[in-house]
């Protein structure tokens, strides 16, 4: 299988897989799902409210440092291989502009499309009607990453309530028929700010297109300036200057000049190449490798030190996110101290807290709490039943009868650790540490 059919299987496994994801569900959750309508984030079935967002940071880390790693060792494979941009654009130009409408030819990517003929010209508004449609499909799909489909639908019943959400698919549509219908490659190359940063990661161990110059040699040195002095030139290499790499390349390169910037390592230049050297026997002189393996006929070391560092870079990334994700609570609890210190009677001391518990959970609880340290008590707590979904606030006042060791000039605080549970289920349950001021030793006479 050549380079091109492998990148059309991966762009259909990922659109497959971005178009499903908001409909898969693991025990009622989201696999992901980041829902500004009610503050939640969901990522493989796990619900994280707002307050429990310490897992995004270590996400979106590793999703950085790994297309960073990915590019380092790898070359633009991101691009080529998996951004929506190019995605895209094949679908628009490959499959509808030519498979489709036979617009043009897949093969010859430079050549623009004639539009004198009115046959043409019809054949670009199917064209750009289809890729109308395809692109409001597409603006939802990514608005159902933060609005759920069950809710997506139910709200565009109701425009009038909802009408920024449908504005933003709207615009979104908008925007990726201008992006790919008339910007083009030009996006990558003017607006991307990847694109601009990623030459700054290459070195000579960096996986890439390579023009294998020891076989084609440079075609463009020793002063050739037209294509005449070019096949002249070049008439003892094996390259046979049939130009298909040029004509078949999405960024309008010449990759036999070397790597370009624009160059995104979608390979099409090297099933181009292909085909033209099999038919005289030999391989391509485009191949997918480093600088150092295919023209200085060097190692490149998978374990070299740069990918060693990125490597224990997105695995501690990785470690850090299941850890912190590990560390999910059942439901969430804040529990602020109330104005006044504390209370002295009769040789009782108390303190005053208040509650706010919020039942994230699916189902009906009633919440309890209690004191982990013997030198303390609760006096006063009212248990809460709270639905689904429901929050409510609550006086929690402890006390203490006991002598604790105090000073004559400042009050003491100590640190006490509660638990507030389920008592329909006390594995659910979390634990708090309170600070319990004790007043300093001459009010206590």
């Amino acid at each position: 299988m050549n380079y091109s059919k492998r990148r059309y299987l991966t762009y259909l496994i990922i659109t497959i897989l971005v178009f499903v994801i908001p409909f898969i569900k693991i025990n009622g959750n989201h696999l992901l799902l980041l829902s500004f309508d009610k503050m939640q984030f969901h990522f493989l079935g796990l619900v994280f409210n707002m307050n429990e967002l310490y897992v995004m940071p270590f996400l979106l880390m590793l999703l950085f440092i790994g297309i960073f790693a990915m590019t380092a060792m790898f070359g633009r494979v991101w691009c080529g291989w998996a951004c929506p941009q190019t995605i895209f654009r094949v679908i628009y130009r490959d499959l509808i502009e030519s498979k489709i409408l036979g617009l043009r030819r897949i093969k010859n990517k430079q050549k623009d499309i004639d539009y004198s003929k009115t046959s043409t010209k019809i054949k670009k508004y199917i064209s750009l009607t289809i890729w109308g449609i395809l692109s409001l499909v597409a603006s939802m799909n990514f608005m159902w990453y933060f609005v759920p489909p069950e809710d997506f639908f139910r709200y565009v019943m109701d425009p009038h309530e909802h009408f920024f959400m449908i504005m933003f698919v709207v615009s979104t549509a908008l925007f990726l028929i201008y992006d790919i219908v008339f910007m083009k490659e030009h996006f990558c190359t003017y607006v991307c700010p990847y694109s601009r940063i990623q030459s700054a990661l290459y070195d000579d161990d960096t996986k890439q297109v390579v023009y294998n110059t020891n076989r084609g040699g440079d075609i463009y040195e020793n002063g050739a300036k037209s294509i005449f002095d070019v096949k002249q030139w070049a008439g003892s290499q094996e390259c046979t200057t049939c130009e298909a790499c040029v004509k078949i390349c999405p960024t309008h390169i010449d990759i036999r000049k070397g790597l370009q910037v624009e160059c995104i390592n979608c390979l099409e230049c090297s099933d181009a190449c292909s085909t033209v050297m099999g038919k005289l026997g030999k391989k391509s002189l485009i191949d997918w490798g480093s600088t150092n393996t295919v023209i200085n006929k060097k190692r490149s070391p998978l374990f070299a030190m740069k990918n060693i560092v990125y490597m224990v870079s997105l695995l501690a990334c990785l470690l850090l996110a299941v850890f912190f994700a590990g560390e999910k609570e059942d439901f969430l609890v804040n529990v602020n101290k109330t104005t006044k210190l504390y209370g002295i009677k009769e040789g009782t001391v108390t303190n005053n807290y208040l509650l706010t518990i919020h039942n994230t959970n699916k189902k009906e609880y009633t919440f309890g709490v209690e004191v982990l340290d013997p030198r303390f008590e609760v006096k006063r707590y009212r248990a809460l039943k709270l639905e689904p979904k429901q929050r409510l606030k609550t006086v929690l006042i402890l006390n203490t009868t006991r002598k604790l060791a105090s000073t004559n000039r400042k009050d003491t605080p100590y640190k006490a650790k509660i638990r507030i549970f389920a008592k329909e289920n006390k594995e659910v349950s979390v634990i708090r540490e309170v600070s319990f001021m004790y007043p300093r030793r001459d009010l206590l006479k």
